[in-house]
């Protein structure tokens, strides 16, 4: 064998062995990163759900306050109505 063809060879392996090397550590880091997109999207969730129930009791409490503004009006209306019956 040449020593062009020996150096060829040996510089072919050497990087077949890190372009596998590369290619494993690709993959750990790809199944690390599916691992914390996963639990971002839990997170994410989360919040979400959070969010609609904080929406859904603002909504309830603003109902409240309707009612009682409401409630206010027809008390005001009542003691309208007996102060110009009394004069």
């Amino acid at each position: 064998m040449d020593t062009t063809q020996l150096l060829l060879t040996v510089v072919l392996t050497v990087t077949t062995v890190l372009l596998i090397v590369v290619g494993i550590q690709l993959f750990f880091v790809l199944k690390e990163l599916r691992k914390t997109l996963t639990r971002v999207n839990s997170i994410i969730d989360n919040f979400e759900k959070i969010g609609s129930s904080l929406e859904s009791n603002f909504t309830e409490f603003m109902g409240f306050f309707s009612g009682v503004k409401t409630l206010f009006k027809i008390i005001d209306v009542i003691h309208t109505k007996k102060g110009s019956k009394s004069k």
